[in-house]
C-alpha cells in the first residue's frame, strides 16, 4: 500500500490494502478501478472458430468464478463466431485484435464488451480513429496491451532493450493516440516473462497515469513456474495497492488460471475466504486416497460456496490415517481420518460415525450444510 510520501507499507494482513486511486470504467457488468473489487480475467485456448468448443471452456471459466474472458480473434470468421458465442454466455468478452483494426470494430459491431488492442500495430492515425469511434458509440473499454517481446524498434533502440522503462513509455505512447483521438475509456497493461522487470514497469506506470491497471506475468510458463512467478510479481504489486484487474497467464488449461488467481487475492484479503480445507501430507501409513479425497472436497466446497456466498465457512480436515488424524481432527470444525477403504468422521472432535471411502465427500458436505445452517439459526 502507498502512504502519501510514496513509500510502500509491507502487508502486514491486519489491515486492509489502500488501492490506489483510478479512474473507474465498466467492462459489461464489472466495474474496474475506482475502488471496484479486483476482477479476474482469463483468455480462451481453443480455437474460436469452433462455437462450441470455446463456449464450453468459457462456461467452465464462469464455474470457477472468471469474471472476463478474451478471445483471440484473427479473422473475419472469427469474429462472427464471436457473435454466437456472445449469445451463449454470461461472462464480458474481449476481443483480443492485432494488426488489423476492421477486426476491432466489427468486433464491437458483433457485441463484445471490450477490446485489447496495441494502437501501434493496428495502423495509421486514421484508422485508429475509426476504432475509437465504434468502441466509443458503444462505451467499450479498450485496454492497451503492451509487452516485452512486442515493443517497437524505435523504443528498443532508445530504451537498450525491452526494459522496464521501454514498457511504460511504449504503453503510454499508444495511450496517447487513444487520447488524441478523444478516448478515455482505457486501461494499461505492461507485461514482461520475469517478475523484476514486470514489478518495475507497473510501479513506473501507476506513478505516472491514473487509468486502472491489468496485472500480469507474460509467458509466465507451466503450473508451477508460472504460478510461483505470476503470484510474486502481481501479490507484491497488489500489496501495494496496484493493480485493478489480474490474469495469470499459465501454459495449462485457462480453469487454472482462474484457481491460482482467486487463491492470490484470498491470500490478500482481497476476496472472501474459500473452503478452509487442511490435509495430511500422507505417509506410508495411508490407507485412502487422501489427495483425490482434498481435491473433491475442496472442488465442492468451491461449489457450494459460490452457489451460497454467505454461508459460513468451517475448517475442514482430511487426514490419512488413525495416528494423527484423530488428534489432528480435534482441531478442526469437521474431520475425516482414515483407515482401510473407510474413514471415522468427526464433529468438533467429537466422533459421529464411520463411512466408506466413496461416501467421505458427500459425508463432508452434508455436515457443512448442517453447520451453516445451525449458524445461521443462532
Amino acid at each position: 500500500m502507498q502512504t502519501m510520501n510514496g513509500h510502500a507499507q509491507p502487508f502486514d494482513g491486519e489491515r486492509p490494502i489502500a488501492r490506489r486511486h483510478t479512474r473507474r470504467i465498466r467492462l459489461g457488468a464489472v466495474e474496474i478501478g475506482g475502488g471496484a473489487p479486483v476482477s479476474v480475467q482469463s483468455m480462451t485456448k481453443t480455437d474460436t472458430h469452433d462455437v462450441e468448443a470455446t463456449v464450453a471452456q468459457i462456461r467452465e471459466l464462469e464455474a470457477h468464478g472468471c469474471q472476463i474472458v478474451r478471445v483471440a480473434v484473427a479473422d473475419a470468421d472469427a469474429v462472427a463466431a464471436l457473435a454466437r458465442i456472445g449469445e451463449q454466455v454470461r461472462v464480458p468478452l474481449v476481443a483480443d485484435i492485432h494488426f488489423d483494426h476492421k477486426l476491432a470494430v466489427q468486433s464491437v459491431a458483433a457485441g463484445v464488451a471490450g477490446l485489447r488492442i496495441n494502437p501501434g500495430n493496428i495502423g495509421s492515425a486514421a484508422k485508429v480513429r475509426e476504432v475509437v469511434a465504434a468502441a466509443a458509440e458503444r462505451q467499450v473499454p479498450i485496454r492497451v496491451g503492451v509487452n516485452g517481446g512486442s515493443l517497437e524498434k524505435a523504443v528498443l533502440a532508445r530504451f537498450g532493450g525491452a526494459t522496464a522503462e521501454a514498457l511504460v513509455e511504449s504503453a503510454l505512447g499508444h495511450v496517447a493516440l487513444l487520447e488524441r483521438a478523444g478516448y478515455d475509456q482505457i486501461k494499461i497493461s505492461v507485461k514482461a516473462s520475469d517478475v523484476a522487470r514486470t514489478v518495475r514497469a507497473y510501479r513506473l506506470l501507476a506513478g505516472r497515469t491514473d487509468y486502472p491497471l491489468h496485472l500480469g506475468v507474460t509467458e509466465s510458463g507451466t503450473l508451477l513456474r508460472g504460478t510461483v512467478y505470476s503470484s510474486l510479481a502481481i501479490g507484491m504489486l497488489l500489496a501495494e495497492g496496484i493493480g485493478d484487474t489480474i490474469r495469470v497467464s499459465l501454459t495449462e488449461p485457462p480453469a487454472r488460471e482462474v484457481e491460482v488467481a482467486q487463491e492470490l487475492l484470498r491470500a490478500l484479503g482481497l476476496r472472501p475466504p474459500g473452503p478452509r480445507v487442511i490435509a495430511c501430507p500422507t505417509c506410508g501409513r495411508a490407507q485412502i486416497d487422501v489427495g483425490r479425497l482434498a481435491h473433491e472436497v475442496e472442488r465442492e466446497l468451491e461449489r457450494y460456496y459460490r452457489e451460497q456466498p454467505d454461508a459460513h465457512r468451517p475448517v475442514v480436515a482430511v487426514m490419512g490415517c488413525v495416528v494423527n488424524g484423530p488428534g489432528e481432527a480435534r482441531e478442526a470444525d469437521i474431520a475425516v481420518a482414515g483407515g482401510k477403504g473407510r474413514a471415522a468422521l468427526y464433529l468438533r472432535g467429537r466422533h459421529v460415525r464411520t463411512v466408506q471411502e466413496d461416501q467421505v465427500v458427500p459425508a463432508l458436505l452434508e455436515q457443512v450444510r448442517r453447520f451453516s445452517r445451525d449458524r445461521r439459526a443462532r
